[in-house]
């Protein structure tokens, strides 16, 4: 079927090979076209026969199996696979990005929100992909191919089925990739691969990560000054986690803030958008601005990602021109309703003012009530009291001279009489006193 020689390509029946994009311990990828009119463009993995031994045979069942039987937009497609006595050869869907390591080399560092919406096309690959209870194993930028602005996961030659207790100890991946537990050969699970997203997040020192954790010495850090928002900060920490036990979950992972697949780009987002804004537009009409403007703001979170899903220049640029509308009756709802708003709030202000004012009123009509039925009373409780006092003092005063005079008299008599004539005349002489 097809026959090769150690510098040109292998000559395959039904393509035709030219020129080579890399290679590998085991494969090498060339590009190519079909034979015939339609000339579609695909990728040929060749491996040579010769260089398998049995793990990596194995290897390339498993990976031939796994792309069988999985399609999806960011995995490779495996459209066909041959071989004949030298080689095995996978025919591939065609990527004429590049890899992501070429493209982030070129740019050097990427704005965070290109960041994350590669991030949020390889865990949706990744969310596929664990749902079948699939590992790649060796996660890396290289490994990762753009096909436009869509990434694609490729090189599923250490992928495995592993359910979430599965745990393996086999050393698979690229060392500077790879999860700690796997560099220290000590059983691994799926969890490695989130390790792996971490560092290819991380992006710029993927080597000095590398090396720290074969050290085992790695502190996640930012380089001085970068600029990253708080919720990418926290996704890096979780998943750059030496233990694999305290490390973020897939589950977790997926619904990350920072991921944010919700309002990924996808074939779903113009759908969602055009529910969300007839929702907005029924509101609108029927003058609910509040909900209005909510659904609009909505809306505008799932056409933004449809934009960016759109290849077709027409349709972006009219999509563009729609929204815009969208957002300028959405700043129309805002301004309405924050005049709304002062409207209100003068008027709650003035109503304000005038429950006040009741409440100044009714205190000095309160006053006025005291002061002209509560006074007079309390002025002749106030008379009473002092003529009660008053009595008091002239009761006390004259009781006192009473018996001061009763002292002085007993005693000036004694000095005149015997002690027994004033016995005997106690009586009379008291008598004669209080006369």
């Amino acid at each position: 079927m097809a026959s090769t020689s150690s510098f040109a390509p292998p000559k395959l029946a039904d393509f035709i090979l030219t020129e080579r994009l890399g290679s590998g311990t085991y494969a090498t990828v060339y590009k190519a076209y079909r034979k015939g009119n339609s000339r579609e463009v695909v990728a040929v993995k060749v491996v040579a026969k010769k260089t398998l031994n049995k793990a990596s045979t194995e290897n390339l069942l498993t990976e031939i199996e796994i792309l069988k039987t999985v399609r999806h937009p960011h995995i490779v497609q495996l459209k066909d696979f041959q071989w004949d006595a030298d080689n095995i050869y996978l025919i591939l869907e065609w990527c004429s990005g590049g890899d992501l390591s070429r493209f982030i080399r070129s740019r050097r560092i990427l704005p965070e929100s290109v960041a994350r919406r590669f991030l949020q096309q390889i865990a949706c690959a990744l969310q596929f992909l664990h749902e079948r209870n699939i590992s790649h194993l060796d996660l890396k930028p290289q490994n990762i191919l753009l096909s436009g602005c869509v990434l694609k996961l490729a090189d599923f030659g250490f992928a495995q089925y592993m359910s979430p207790w599965d745990e393996k100890s086999v050393l698979r991946g690229s060392p500077l990739y790879m999860a700690p537990e796997m560099v220290c050969r000590r059983q691994y699970d799926s969890r490695a691969d989130l390790w792996s997203v971490g560092v290819i997040l991380y992006g710029e020192d993927a080597l000095q990560i590398g090396f720290s954790v074969m050290r085992l010495c790695f502190l996640y850090q930012l380089p001085p000054g970068a600029k990253v928002s708080k919720d990418c900060r926290d996704l890096l920490l979780r998943l750059l986690e030496r233990n694999p036990d305290a490390r973020i979950t897939f589950a977790e992972f997926f619904t990350h803030p920072f991921v944010d697949m919700e309002h990924m780009p996808s074939a779903d987002s113009m759908e969602k958008a055009k529910e969300l804004v007839l929702q907005a537009v029924q509101k609108d009409q029927e003058g609910e601005r509040s909900s209005a403007l909510s659904l609009y703001c909505s809306a505008l979170e799932h056409f933004v990602p449809a934009i960016h899903y759109e290849t077709d220049r027409q349709r972006k640029e009219a999509l563009r021109q729609k929204v815009k509308q969208y957002v300028s009756r959405a700043e129309e709802l805002k301004a309405l309703l924050a005049s709304d708003n002062k409207r209100s709030f003068e008027e709650a202000r003035s109503a304000r003012d005038v429950l006040r004012g009741k409440e100044r009123e009714g205190l000095l009509t309160l006053i006025y009530f005291n002061v002209c039925f509560f006074m007079p009373v309390y002025c002749v409780f106030l008379l009473v009291r002092l003529l009660f006092y008053y009595f008091l003092v002239i009761s006390f005063f004259f009781g006192a001279f009473i018996h001061l005079k009763t002292k002085t008299l007993v005693f000036f008599l004694s000095q005149k009489l015997p002690r027994t004539q004033l016995r005997a005349q106690g009586v009379d002489l008291t008598s004669k006193i209080l006369q």
